[in-house]
């Protein structure tokens, strides 16, 4: 079975992860379980803070920028190729190519594509005009970081990143966002001109200060539990957030406990929720009816459907909240 990375919705149908059995059990994970879904043990990685270095040309070095939305963002195939010389310890691209899958519990959580539902929330946030300007942002599961490049073009105060991989973070993550802030004003053809390819120059570029607005950003890698504990016990503890942005994350029902109460914890007392989701992802068992019926038995958020896409496999923008909230 060929490997792709597949960035455009239009060619890729289905979209649908499919699970995988082949990791090393450590400990259980402790959320909702589907009855159709026996109980899997996996490892859940580490939470870790990484940083921008002082000189940012560093992080778009051996990159190939592309457009695609109006944004800029790294070519995931020279990302692929890149990653597979045994230089990072999490070695998930061979080992999803090997297993033939875009999901491995615990090991790879497909952070190396652009999944379509993303593109639905960036369409929502713009047609809903939903305003960043001295909001505290976080982008949870961020793969490429294109909801939180959003908000941070809209004058977010602060936005955070958080991927399960570090790998995700390092590769593409931070460089997407690096590539945006350097080039912010220069806004990227809107057009689907995926051809637009920059290569990366030979020469060796003067040490460059990070742009203003990278100073806004943070980078987390790690499950959500443990991200979430160490944004609330670091020596730089955050406020919670007024926005959550967060897509094709209710894939297996396994997580929505972990996810639960990541929100619960990070959420401001007033603050949003918008997850993209599609409808049902088979193999896997999770969904958004399934995902809002898990909402309904906790009692601590309400959730609506803000928008749905009819086109395929039906998807949805939820806007959840806490229930006591205005």
């Amino acid at each position: 079975m060929d490997f792709r990375f597949n960035f455009f919705p239009d060619e890729d149908e289905s979209k649908e992860p499919i699970a995988h059995n082949e990791t090393e059990p450590c400990s259980p994970t402790h959320e909702h379980q589907d009855e159709r879904l026996p109980e899997k043990k996996v490892c859940i990685k580490a939470a870790k803070e990484h940083y921008i270095p002082a000189d940012v040309n560093k992080v778009l070095e051996n990159k190939v920028l592309e457009t695609k939305s109006g944004l800029y963002y790294v070519n995931m195939s020279v990302v692929e190729l890149t990653c597979q010389d045994g230089t990072h310890e999490e070695d998930i691209v061979s080992k999803s190519v090997s297993s033939h899958s875009d999901l491995i519990p615990g090991v790879y959580e497909g952070g190396l594509k652009i999944w379509e539902c993303t593109y639905d929330l960036m369409d929502f946030l713009s047609e809903a005009e939903i305003q960043f300007a001295n909001k505290t942002v976080l982008d949870l599961g961020c793969g490429a970081g294109l909801l939180g490049i959003v908000a941070l073009r809209g004058n977010a105060e602060k936005v955070h990143f958080q991927d399960y991989n570090s790998t995700v973070i390092e590769e593409i993550t931070m460089p997407n966002v690096v590539a945006n802030c350097k080039n912010d004003g220069n806004k990227a053809d809107s057009e689907d001109d995926r051809q637009n390819i920059k290569p990366p120059s030979k020469r060796r570029k003067k040490s460059e200060s990070p742009p203003d607005k990278i100073t806004k950003c943070r980078f987390f890698s790690g499950g959500w539990s443990e991200v979430s504990q160490l944004l609330l016990s670091s020596s730089k503890p955050c406020s919670k957030y007024d926005l959550i942005l967060t897509s094709e994350t209710i894939y297996n029902p396994s997580y929505y406990g972990a996810l639960h109460d990541t929100l619960a914890q990070l959420l401001a007392k007033n603050g949003r929720v918008y997850l993209a989701s599609k409808v049902h992802y088979f193999g896997v068992g999770g969904g958004t009816y399934l995902f809002e019926k898990f909402l309904d038995e906790r009692k601590v958020f309400r959730s609506s459907t803000v928008k749905e896409v009819e086109e395929g496999l039906k998807r949805f923008i939820l806007e959840i909240a806490f229930k006591d909230s205005t």
